[in-house]
């Protein structure tokens, strides 16, 4: 078969096909660059997304867990030091005992942890304070003041705080204010009102905050990662699956061009010389002579059949319709009819697969493109007198085999020419996911080999 002889290419001008894989490929990094690019931005805003709420989740339990600490430091100081001075004295205001309370208080103010105390009846009225003004003033109590005063937990804020008792107050900026219980040496049940500098809950702020910070960021950076790899490689399969469409493509087009120079070749080689010729004799009979001999007749009818018949093949080739209505097996067996016509031996055989090894029309379209394209160059290049062709299918694999004892090529030649047929057939059967091998010695005859993996995939090259 005369897949790469020099006697194929009497018919066929090469035509030089456009690589298409240098001019994407470029085209096809920086596409998987964008998408990773795309993918590093959104995963980087979702990391500031969701670090910023974590973040301020964690400067408010810092917070909580600092005023926690402060009821509790207030407490101590209320119940074991402060509590035991507040005698019946301080009680009933007098100076003295106020005096004496006031020495063993300025102390703890002076460490600027403190920066200011006050003692609460429980009618709201202040029984002590640093400052001498507030002493003896009562406020209206907060909401919270009667479960403080039953036994509850002390309340502590952090703010600016302007209520009318904190007139003193207001001009320090941000403090912690803490409420708790104590007794005084008599028994009585006191609220001791403390302020502390806001610096200390700051400072555990930031501290928790840079403790925890790095953990979170680097556990959602991995997490980023982890991500990553995945996203680059659907990125690189998206990419090989859009090389391969762009491939099948350029593959249907050159392979439309080339059944459309094909069937112009036919046409004028065949069909239109053989009617131009036709149309000679009839005129020149119709100028030497009214009367037109039987053997004019019966050539003239010669070669319309022929003609007809060679019409009817090309419809055939242009659209396999025996591939729908009959199946693959039936339309292989029907490709062999030109070459028994020409009187080459052909041995066809196509065991039945079954319906669970039929094949889909995609494999089936590619398997008889490769038989018929193969046939035609038996039929036209081999000179073979016999030619086998073998059909085999399983659960992992298509097999078809062509073989003829024709003249042979050298297949390690240089061609002279292009053969498109099958070189476009070959590597659309590479991006099937198969191979298509032709063997071939001079004067020993070709073997065209398709093999096609199950099921059917496209793949990348």
């Amino acid at each position: 078969m005369g897949v790469g002889s020099p006697a194929a290419a009497a018919g066929t001008r090469a035509v030089r096909r456009p690589d298409v894989h240098a001019d994407t490929a470029a085209d096809d990094r920086s596409e998987v660059r964008r998408a990773v690019t795309r993918f590093l931005g959104l995963g980087l805003l979702a990391l500031v997304v969701v670090a910023v709420p974590a973040a301020l989740w964690i400067r408010a339990e810092a917070e909580q867990h600092a005023l926690a600490n402060a009821i509790v430091m207030t407490d101590r100081l209320a119940e074991y030091s402060i509590g035991p001075l507040v005698t019946q004295d301080v009680l009933d205001g007098d100076r003295r005992a106020m005096a004496e309370l006031d020495a063993w208080v300025r102390p703890w103010l002076a460490e600027d942890a403190i920066v200011r105390i006050k003692i609460w009846n429980t009618d709201g009225r202040i029984v002590y304070s640093d400052v001498p003004q507030l002493v003896g003033r009562r406020f209206d109590t907060p909401q919270w003041w009667s479960r403080v005063v039953a036994g509850g937990a002390g309340e502590a804020s952090l703010g600016h705080h302007l209520a009318p008792d904190n007139a003193y107050e207001s001009d320090s900026g941000e403090l912690v204010e803490v409420y708790v219980r104590a007794h005084a040496e008599t028994g009585q049940l006191l609220i001791v009102e403390a302020y502390f500098d806001d610096a200390a809950v700051r400072a555990e702020q930031t501290a928790v905050l840079l403790g925890m910070a790095p953990v979170f960021l680097l556990s959602l950076a991995l997490l980023q990662l982890v991500q990553l790899l995945p996203a680059i490689r659907l990125a690189r399969r998206i990419q090989v699956h859009q090389a391969n469409r762009r491939r099948l493509l350029q593959f249907a087009v050159e392979a439309s061009d080339l059944e459309r120079r094909r069937i112009a070749r036919d046409l004028h080689d065949e069909v239109i010389q053989d009617l131009a010729g036709l149309s000679y004799a009839l005129e020149a009979e119709a100028t030497h002579g009214s009367h037109v001999p039987g053997t004019l007749l019966e050539r003239a009818r010669a070669i319309l059949r022929a003609n007809i018949q060679t019409l009817r093949g090309i419809t055939r080739d242009l659209y396999p319709a025996d591939l729908d209505t009959l199946g693959l097996d039936t339309a292989l067996a029907r490709l062999a009819d030109p070459l028994l016509e020409r009187g080459i031996e052909v041995t066809v055989s196509v065991p039945d697969a079954g319906p669970d090894r039929s094949l889909d029309r995609e494999r089936s379209a590619l398997i008889y493109r490769v038989a018929r394209e193969a046939l035609s160059n038996v039929l036209k290049h081999s000179g073979a007198d016999s030619v086998e062709l073998s059909l085999t299918r399983n659960d992992f694999r298509v097999l078809l085999i062509i073989r003829d004892d024709g003249c042979g090529f050298d297949p390690s030649a240089a061609p002279t020419t292009g053969h498109l047929g099958l070189r476009i057939l070959r590597d659309t059967v590479d991006v099937a996911g198969g191979s298509l091998t032709v063997q071939s010695t001079i004067g020993g005859g070709t073997s065209v080999i398709v093999s096609l993996d199950r099921p059917f995939m496209v793949r990348g090259r």
